[in-house]
């Protein structure tokens, strides 16, 4: 199963919303909110203790 695939079955952790695929594929994200889950070789890391605020990843527009 590929990362867009899994877009289908999988929802943000925290608002359990719905999750985007970032271009680069480096992270998946919840514009609501404002997060960035890691893809970690390709294991997408769903742990809301690991997301990263959209204000601190560089590319990636909120």
């Amino acid at each position: 199963m590929d990362l867009k695939e899994l877009l289908k079955l999988i929802a943000c952790p925290k608002c359990k919303g719905d999750l985007e695929l970032e271009p680069e594929e480096r992270f998946y994200i919840c514009k609501k909110c404002k997060l960035a889950y890691p893809i970690d070789d390709g294991i997408p890391v769903l742990l809301v203790g690991k997301a990263i605020p959209l204000s601190e990843v560089k590319g990636v527009r909120e």
